[in-house]
């Protein structure tokens, strides 16, 4: 039987894989559909990128806007680990589990996302999925999802951990994503 790795080397390992999808990003990708509704991958990378930083300012006490992060630097994903490695650092001197339970869905979905949303064949990490899932499934409920996560989609027993999460997460695993509306149509 395998031990499951402690948290803070699941927190590394989840944002590893994101920087490594943030890497295959290119620029002429930012204006297209994401798997988040309504925004580009240009929204997702901002907020990826922003988010290691948002975590500290809430651990700190801090008040956080997620929905107005700052526009990216000339390399978002040099941006992201910095951003990263101080956020790893801070989970690994803070002895409760909690603060990384917390955070790894963050970059296990967003990690899906930026993945499905630039076609990469980047392979994700199942332990930070499942210790995603289980941290998601046990804290997110119909009533506090309202406004960050859409309702739970129906996935197959089939489908693997990551698109299970996907699924959880409100994403269909077989979104294409679709160019967005214009307002009010």
């Amino acid at each position: 039987m395998n031990a499951q790795p402690d948290a803070a080397t699941l927190l590394s390992r989840a944002v590893d894989q994101t920087a490594a999808l943030l890497d295959e990003v290119s620029r002429n990708q930012l204006e297209q559909p994401s798997t988040c509704e309504g925004w580009s991958v240009g929204d997702l990378v901002r907020h990826v990128v922003a988010s290691p930083q948002n975590f500290l300012s809430m651990f700190a006490g801090q008040e956080v806007d997620w929905a107005n992060p700052p526009e990216l630097g000339d390399d978002p994903a040099a941006d992201f680990r910095a951003g990263a490695a101080k956020l790893v650092d801070q989970v690994q001197a803070d002895a409760s589990r909690g603060s990384s339970d917390a955070v790894i869905p963050e970059f296990a979905v967003h990690g899906w996302d930026l993945a499905h949303s630039i076609g990469s064949s980047t392979p994700l990490d199942d332990e930070v999925a499942e210790q995603a899932l289980a941290f998601m499934s046990a804290n997110l409920t119909p009533e506090n999802r309202s406004g960050v996560f859409k309702p739970e989609v129906d996935a197959a027993p089939d489908f693997s951990v990551q698109d299970r999460l996907a699924a959880f997460a409100g994403r269909s695993p077989n979104h294409t994503p679709t160019r967005k509306q214009a307002e009010g149509s």
